[in-house]
């Protein structure tokens, strides 16, 4: 019994002193390390993380002085409306809207707006202006990377011909910020960019710093009439909704592959990054809530099908673009806070799946407390985004549907600001936001109406009366019919 005692005591103090050894403790030695060093910082270019914003920004405000719009009836884009009202525009920025009795700054230049009405600039939250631009050739179609189905890797940003003389002809139709999609061929087109309507030799110096990108998605007819051609999926709406979905696997298991990276990282451990994939780093940055889900849709079953996807995967969609049956589900609509960016006059028949469009999708929409947008999706229609907006209310107006014209100018203005991403910045004439304003010759849902003044971060970027604001894109110089008018 004593020696099993003694040799059970000799293995206690053997681990007592082993166990000193490896805390530091009475030894003084030092630990060993338990880990590699620190991994390296990836090459440039290798991590998506430090690339967010590769291709920045480079806008800069035309030349501008503080002004103040007096006497015109104006329409603040979010449900107000001040007669006989005040607009101040300081240092780009709107400070002032109200009634007649507004202060004005001094030194800032007065503007008569009697008999004429105020309202934001006009948004178009869907525009191939730049990608799809005039003259409309093949050398410049840059719209469609259509070479497979998902594309998500690709940005209109990339494409954009900045010299397209339709930004000068939307311009003049008040449109002072757009959105530049990629087309519809494909599951995943690829990245939007928004860009304000300003003269530049560059994408960059268009740019809207800040907003948000959009990833272009298509449903219904176009991309199984592409490859169905080619006996390649998707040939049928099943293999759109296939592809849809193996591709937000992919994406998630590239989330999850850079978020395993990053914590070995974080714990010093020896890891291996993934491989950059542009395709799904889009995709990827919808998932994470970064990326807004810009989804082309016609009809209202594939829609109901796409909240699901959205719903199994995890991500929202902002808007959907054309959805000519939108007004088929508008409470769901509503409740789900999407937009619905669609014609005023309805745009019905030119294929099966808008063979249900109505002109009274707007009011319906409206009514059931959903976001309207009016857009375009054509380098003509941009011109007069006012008019097809008053098509739609006066469709509503003759189905018995009260829209108020505080609402239905929002449809142009606060609304698309909201399916962009920038309603924090502009679409409304609220104190702090940029003063992008148009002053109109008659009520802007007239059809007389025509945009006498535009102002873009408070600079005159067209004056109908002054030739010198009427910009002609390199591409026009030369040209006949550039003679000045």
């Amino acid at each position: 019994m004593r020696l099993r005692s003694g040799v059970a005591i000799a293995a206690l103090l053997a681990a007592a002193l082993a166990a000193c050894a490896t805390t530091g403790g009475t030894t003084g030695q030092t630990p060993a390390s338990s880990s590699a060093a620190s991994p390296a910082p990836l090459l440039q270019g290798l991590d998506p993380a430090t690339t967010l914003d590769p291709f920045p920004s480079t806008y800069q405000p035309l030349p501008r002085r503080d002004a103040a719009i007096v006497g015109a009836t104006v329409f603040t884009g979010d449900g107000r409306r001040f007669d006989n009202g005040v607009v101040v525009m300081q240092d780009g920025r709107i400070t002032a809207v109200g009634g007649a009795d507004t202060p004005i700054p001094a030194g800032a230049q007065r503007i008569d707006g009697r008999g004429r009405f105020v309202t934001p600039g006009v948004i178009d939250a869907h525009s191939h202006l730049g990608v799809y631009p005039s003259p409309g050739i093949a050398a410049t179609s840059d719209g469609n990377e259509m070479t497979g189905p998902n594309q998500a890797g690709v940005w209109s940003e990339h494409a954009l011909w900045p010299q397209d003389p339709g930004f000068n002809r939307a311009r003049e139709g008040g449109v002072t910020t757009l959105m530049i999609l990629p087309g519809s061929g494909n599951l995943f087109g690829g990245r939007s960019v928004t860009v304000r309507n300003v003269p530049s030799v560059s994408m960059q110096g268009m740019k809207f710093p800040g907003a948000p990108y959009g990833l272009k998605m298509a449903c219904g007819e176009n991309p199984p009439r592409t490859y169905g051609a080619r006996n390649q999926s998707p040939a049928t709406g099943m293999g759109n909704v296939a592809g849809y979905r193996t591709g937000w696997i992919e994406a998630q298991n590239y989330r999850r592959r850079w978020d395993e990276y990053r914590q070995k990282v974080e714990r010093g451990e020896r890891a291996d990054p993934p491989t950059r994939d542009l395709r799904l780093e889009t995709l990827a940055g919808v998932l994470s809530g970064d990326i807004l889900v810009q989804n082309h849709c016609y009809r209202a079953d594939e829609m109901m099908l796409m909240l699901d996807v959205a719903r199994e995967f995890g991500y929202r969609i902002t808007t959907f673009h054309h959805a000519s049956e939108a007004y088929k589900i508008a409470p769901v609509l509503a409740r789900e806070n999407i937009c619905s960016a669609i014609w005023g006059s309805g745009w019905w028949g030119f294929k099966l799946e808008s063979f249900d469009g109505i002109e009274e999708n707007a009011a319906i929409l409206q009514q059931a407390g959903a976001c309207v947008v009016i857009h375009s999706d054509d380098a003509n229609l941009i011109q007069r985004l006012n008019q097809e907006t008053a098509m739609a209310v006066s469709a509503a107006r003759r189905a018995g549907i009260e829209v108020s014209d505080e609402q239905a100018i929002s449809w142009f203005t606060l609304n698309p600001a909201r399916a962009l991403g920038i309603a924090d910045q502009t679409g409304s004439l609220t104190p702090g936001k940029r003063a992008d304003v148009v002053l109109w010759s008659a009520h802007p849902l007239s059809v007389y109406a025509r945009a006498d003044q535009v102002f873009i971060d408070g600079a005159v970027a067209f004056d109908r009366s002054d030739p010198r604001t009427r910009a002609a894109s390199d591409y026009e110089l030369g040209q006949p019919g550039r003679e000045p008018r």
